[in-house]
């Protein structure tokens, strides 16, 4: 189990590598992003908005995408975050929300 310092690096850092893919596929696929504190996904057409944020009491990253609320857990033998139900990492878990909300698979 993560103590709040380490839960805190590891979600900076996830969010972080997270945030400068997303900076490196934004213009490509048509969507902004923005990192402060919670790092955001926004697209004009469709319309949509998606937040990445941790949540440090329960210690998980949270993902709020396709009105869903997604809550990945520290898997310490794969050093990431992931979904429990599927076993997505976060970057696996944004690509397909991303693709969803697109209408075309992409790779980040």
């Amino acid at each position: 189990m993560l103590d709040s310092q380490e839960f805190q690096r590891k979600s900076d850092d996830a969010l972080t590598k997270l945030y400068k893919t997303l900076a490196l596929a934004s213009d490509e696929h048509g969507f902004d992003t923005d990192f402060g504190g919670a790092l955001t996904i926004e697209f004009e057409d469709p319309p949509a908005k998606f937040v990445v944020s941790p949540n440090a009491p329960v210690k998980q990253i949270w993902v709020s995408a396709h009105m869903t609320s997604y809550k990945l857990d520290w898997d310490s033998q794969r050093g990431e975050f992931v979904l429990p139900e599927t076993g997505q990492d976060l970057k696996a878990l944004i690509e397909d929300a991303i693709s969803r909300q697109l209408g075309e698979a992409i790779k980040l």
